[in-house]
Parts: structure tokens; sequence; C-alpha cells
């Protein structure tokens, strides 16, 4: 498994949240973090996506566990694939 499953929380609306951390080593700047954001922002299933450029680091909070193979494929197909 990539990453790392930090917690699950519930929401107003009865959906279990999860929120899943990614080392994202090709991070190098703000616009690396933008497009990942706006990329894995726009998948179903998805609440938010934070970047951390310095650290390397994208936080997903997710709807179900069956959105996390499209988030790990589109990082892949946007050039920012998490490490192993």
């Amino acid at each position: 498994m990539l990453g790392k499953l930090e917690r699950w929380t519930e929401t107003n609306g009865g959906f279990k949240m999860a929120e899943k951390t990614y080392s994202i080593p090709k991070i190098s700047c703000g616009h690396c973090v933008a497009t990942i954001e706006r990329e894995v922002g726009a998948l179903p299933g998805v609440g938010t996506v934070t970047g951390d450029v310095a650290a390397k680091k994208v936080t997903v909070v997710y709807q179900e566990d069956a959105v996390l193979s499209q988030v790990e494929e589109t990082l892949k197909e946007i050039g920012y694939p998490p490490a192993a």
C-alpha cells in the first residue's frame, strides 16, 4: 500500500471520510502542488487535496477505498507518481 492511512472521520452528511498522505518525490514548486490538487481534487469521491512542497507530500481526504486506485493512477498520469 502506498502512503499512510491516517484516520477515518464522520462527516455531517453521514459519509465516512478517510485521509491518506502520499510521499511525492517529484514535487518541486507551488505549480506542482496546484496541478496535483486540481487533477486529484476533480475525481469523484475525493473531498480535499492538500500539498506540501517542502515535505514533498500530498494528503487526500476521500470517501471510499475504491477511490485510492483512481488517485494513484491519476498521480502517475500527471507525472507525480507516489513513492513506493
